[in-house]
């Protein structure tokens, strides 16, 4: 437990180190750190080249799959494979009202896969009440759409649990194998598990999409699949730096979708039950369980496990509240919930020292890439933005009169500029990424929707920066600032 905790305690001592650092030598050795300020601008301007890139290979990819009719693709398989294979649904839900749940029930009616070949588990909660009484009135109206529709009640105060959507979610699982799965004997090897944030819209070919990926790759047993997340849900009625959050979460995992080799769980993602299954299925002591199960297969397979992108979107809502200072705190809990992911640091750093038969070369690299995203995150907006100008405020006079102090404004704005061309590409796409407009939208609409882009900076340091190193402190301190889950609130209005 010392080396868990001490893991724990080393990214948030990383980024705080790295703040303090920038600032003290900015004092002391002001010189040195204007040149390493202006080399650290320029990497950041490089690297957002690289990521642009990456997101256009994946919006390219992700257009050419929403035009596949997949459906015809699984009927050009050989073989009759595809028409084996069942899919679970689990809708993991709390207290989301009942318009919100029938639209991802819709959603799941439209699908082109086959619907007997769908099992749909709603996953109410005890400690909510009004859950199972909305999943009674869903099941009731959509039961008989699917091969099974299933609605669980996950019991409260279980003991070794935290309430929340991991918790439910394994609850829902096992009630399923329990319940359906071995009554009827459905061969485990068959069964592909999709867990769905209840507001998850899928898209008509997205079962398609997935079977067909679970067929034609060799180690269909031994990978998770991960959607894109769009959160477009309530898009046009979100402020305008909810939307700006919402787009720049979209893009970060579209940019992931290229880069498979760094592609963890997130969210609404699919794997083999049979998998789940013998992993025990979520964690339900942790509040990130969705991107830990990962880690669990990673660890149980000795390192044989990876995640598949799909190339293929699923809609999300973008997280709102019911006032404008609502929506802000909403979006920093949020934020903060997803920062908290760095609790999976000490449990991959901790495995890679029980798990001999992982390579090294394996375990220093997801360590590096797991941990450097981490910091990143927590660090460079506010040096960039923020700590930039430290050296001419903090140098003294003898800095203030050289050149270099001079200069350093001028070349940190100047590299900010060419950034900002990446800033203008992303405002374009987030247009064509758009869902089909309301009746109330206008043109003007749409050159807000650009301009809003211009709140990048802002939104990186407070809804960016600022809360995963809010989540790296909690770590760090641990006891009683450790943060439980919470559960984002979502509205119709």
């Amino acid at each position: 437990m010392k080396v868990y905790r001490l893991f724990e305690i080393l990214p948030g001592a990383l980024s705080w180190a790295t703040l303090a650092g920038v600032a003290f030598s900015s004092w002391r050795f002001p010189a040195y750190t204007a040149v390493f300020i202006i080399v650290f601008d320029t990497y950041w301007l490089l690297k957002t080249i690289y990521l642009s890139a990456h997101l256009r290979i994946s919006f390219r990819k992700m257009r050419e799959c929403l035009k596949k009719d997949w459906q015809k693709e699984l009927e050009m398989l050989p073989g009759r494979d595809w028409r084996e294979i069942y899919h679970v649904v689990i809708l993991p839900m709390y207290r989301e009202p009942y318009e919100l749940v029938r639209e991802s029930l819709q959603a799941l009616g439209r699908v082109h896969y086959p619907r007997e070949r769908l099992i749909v588990v709603l996953a109410t909660e005890e400690r909510a009440p009004e859950s199972l009484a909305i999943g009674e009135r869903i099941a009731e109206e959509f039961g008989s759409d699917f091969f099974r529709f299933l609605v669980t009640r996950h019991p409260q105060d279980l003991p070794g649990e935290i309430p929340g959507k991991g918790s439910n979610e394994a609850w829902a699982a096992r009630e399923t194998k329990a319940r359906l799965i071995d009554q009827v004997g459905i061969p485990y090897e068959n069964i592909i598990v999709s867990v769905f944030d209840v507001d998850t819209q899928v898209f008509p070919e997205y079962f398609g999409a997935l079977t067909h990926r679970f067929l034609t790759v060799p180690f269909r047993q031994r990978s998770s699949f991960q959607p894109v997340p769009l959160f477009t849900n309530n898009i046009f009625r979100a402020p305008a730096l909810a939307r700006v959050i919402a787009f720049s979460s979209t893009f970060w995992h579209m940019i992931q979708q290229s880069r498979p080799k760094r592609l963890t769980t997130f969210s609404s993602h699919a794997m083999p039950f049979k998998a789940l299954a013998e992993v025990g299925f979520w964690n339900t002591g942790v509040v990130s369980e969705d991107s830990q199960i990962f880690w669990q297969c990673f660890f149980r397979y000795n390192g044989d496990w990876r995640t598949v992108p799909l190339f293929y979107p699923v809609a999300m809502d973008a997280s709102v509240g019911l006032t404008f200072w609502q929506t802000m705190k909403n979006l920093y809990k949020q934020q903060r919930r997803w920062g908290w992911g760095c609790e999976n640091i000490p449990y991959l750093l901790e495995g890679f020292l029980r798990n001999s038969s992982i390579p090294l070369r394996t375990k220093l690299y997801w360590s590096f890439h797991y941990i450097e995203g981490f910091h990143s995150w927590a660090t460079n907006a506010i040096i960039i933005f923020s700590l930039g100008w430290l050296p001419v405020l903090l140098g003294g006079v003898e800095f203030n009169i050289s050149v270099l102090s001079y200069n350093l404004p001028r070349i940190t704005r100047s590299i900010m500029s060419a950034a900002m061309i990446g800033i203008a590409s992303s405002a374009i796409l987030s247009i064509v990424l758009l869902p089909p407009k309301p009746s109330w939208i206008r043109p003007r609409h749409y050159a807000f929707y650009v301009i809003q882009w211009l709140l990048m900076p802002f939104t990186l340091i407070v809804f960016g920066a600022l809360p995963a190193l809010d989540a790296q402190t909690r770590l760090m301190l641990g006891g009683k600032w450790r943060l439980g889950f919470w559960s984002t609130p979502k509205f119709r209005s």
